[in-house]
């Protein structure tokens, strides 16, 4: 029964993967030549430069902040250690909204600067426009940098501290000792968080779509709704998926047969540097800029905004809408954590290798943009429905089952979650020893019953955090929404990225409010249990 009902998750979750990969052996050579030669160019180029500037952007604030907060003592540095998460609450796309409203012509930025110096027009000075491949760029390296910033930091505490001691004999100051030393033994993780920040790069579409980038997953959306052509939509997402395959394996690659061992004690504590004067200002700044720019400055201006237009931000519809996310975020989440403990235990019970290829591939979804999910499950919903079309329209006089329902965006979220949830659930299922498994045996519970009267009460905290974190990202998931929505049927995403794209985010300003808010709830946990790492590390 586990091994097909694993199996039976793993199909599911991987059918809209399959569906995109097959559409690679699909003929549809007149339109591919002309996506091909016109604008498949400039996605692969704009997707290319994306990337790269986002890397550049997320290795020097997440490593160099790592570093400052971990092997440098100066005023604030224990506070940084947690605040320095709390941006990866807030969504790309949202900050692309608060800023450009402050740097757009008509914004206080330009609109100061004009009447201080006496400008009239535009054509009388110059200012950088933020809706541009580089504005972007900026806009994903805030709100990114703390998937690098956050493995990167654990790689540094868990560093020998023989090694770093050795290089201070050597005459290393605290510069070198970090060039030659802790950042070749922290290349694993830099990696690792890297290639999740530019996972959500590729995967963005409000960002892009709001700064007129033209990106793969925007093609993927005028190709399917403004085209037409829902195989060469499909092809695109091919592609993408193609980007996302080469950017794993690249990850795989960069770290080959090289091996990184620390041989430190838990109990060992790393000697920091005491940064005085003008260092302890510089660090102090340059810790404070990305939690500035990155959340205080973008909330600060959706708290003002909300509180001095509440009559527009709060009308009758924001309740509709917040319980609308609050109903997909809950279905989804609740489903994600019980297929997860369907999933764990089921390995547990039997460790074969079919059941391992089974929760890998349930697993793999969450490297697939949320834009590639969708088309993928359109798709297969659309040939089902066709299928049944006739006996829906005799007996219930409907025309669709699955296509724009519920069920289909909550299963576009699972496939895309299920491997958040699945992460946490395993952690805390394997700190569990199987000695309660053959205790429990032993007194005549079944492998159910084991599981919801023993493991399930003691895996309290990995489940609710695993019901957190995927409530959060449904909250904050546009790219997939804004393809399968249901008609009449807009969340707090939707409405915010319809609002922004028609310039009124003084309406706006509530619903991503609401959405930074959710999002702040497992960061803070987060940062909460980093804190108490460090007061037990110092006990």
């Amino acid at each position: 029964m586990w091994t097909i009902g694993v199996m039976g998750i793993a199909v599911l979750i991987a059918t809209p993967i399959f569906v995109v990969l097959s559409s690679i052996f699909t003929n549809q050579s007149e339109t591919w030549e002309h996506l091909a030669t016109t604008v498949l160019p400039t996605y692969i180029t704009n997707s290319l430069l994306l990337m790269l500037g986002v890397s550049v952007g997320v290795l020097i604030i997440g490593v160099g902040t790592a570093w400052l907060v971990t092997m440098c003592e100066f005023p604030g540095s224990r506070i940084f250690e947690w605040a320095l998460l709390l941006p990866l609450a807030a969504p790309a796309y949202l900050l692309a909204y608060t800023y450009t409203d402050v740097f757009d012509y008509f914004g206080p930025v330009q609109t100061f600067l004009r009447d201080g110096f006496g400008w009239e027009s535009a054509t009388d000075y110059w200012f950088p426009n933020i809706r541009s491949l580089w504005g972007a760029i900026a806009m994903f390296s805030l709100v990114l940098y703390p998937y690098v910033y956050l493995l990167t930091r654990v790689t540094f505490l868990e560093q020998s501290i023989c090694t770093q001691e050795a290089s201070r004999s050597l005459g290393c100051n605290p510069w070198q000792s970090f060039v030659k030393v802790a950042l070749p033994l922290a290349r694993p993780a830099i990696t690792a968080g890297l290639a999740l920040a530019l996972m959500e790069t590729l995967n963005d579409f409000g960002t892009v779509q709001y700064f007129g980038v033209p990106t793969f997953t925007t093609g993927i959306y005028r190709t399917w709704f403004g085209g037409g052509e829902q195989m060469a939509a499909t092809q695109l997402a091919a592609v993408l998926m193609m980007f996302i395959l080469s950017l794993i394996l690249l990850e795989r690659w960069s770290r080959r047969q090289a091996r990184y061992y620390q041989t430190s004690s838990p109990f060992q504590r790393l000697s920091t540097y005491k940064l005085g004067g003008g260092r302890a200002v510089l660090a102090w700044v340059s810790c404070c800029l990305p939690i500035g720019l990155g959340l205080l400055i973008p909330g600060a201006l959706l708290v003002q905004m909300t509180l001095e237009n509440r009559a527009e931000t709060l009308d009758q519809q924001f309740l509709p809408l917040a319980l609308n996310s609050l109903l997909l975020a809950t279905l989804t989440a609740g489903l994600a954590v019980l297929l997860s403990l369907f999933l764990v235990y089921g390995l547990r019970l039997s460790g074969t290798p079919v059941m391992r290829l089974g929760v890998r591939v349930a697993a793999m979804g969450y490297a697939i943009p949320g834009s590639v999910i969708a088309v993928g499950i359109l798709i297969p919903l659309a040939q089902v429905d066709g299928a049944i079309a006739p006996l829906l329209q005799k007996w219930f006089n409907l025309d669709s089952l699955l296509q724009g329902t519920i069920t289909a965006l909550i299963f576009a979220y699972l496939v895309r979650f299920l491997a958040v949830s699945l992460g946490s659930v395993e952690s805390g299922l394997a700190k569990i020893k199987p000695s309660f498994d053959d205790a429990a045996y032993s007194l005549g519970h079944s492998a159910r019953s084991t599981l919801a009267k023993v493991h399930a009460p003691m895996m309290g905290g990995s489940l609710l955090t695993a019901l957190m974190l995927v409530f959060v990202d449904v909250m904050k998931e546009l790219p997939a929404t804004i393809v399968i929505q249901p008609p009449n049927f807009d969340t707090l995403a939707v409405r915010v990225y319809r609002y922004a794209s028609d310039e009124r985010l003084v309406e706006a300003a509530a619903p991503a409010l609401a959405i930074v808010m959710v999002g702040l709830l497992p960061v803070m946990f987060l940062s909460w249990q980093i804190a108490q790492s460090r007061l037990r590390s110092t006990d």
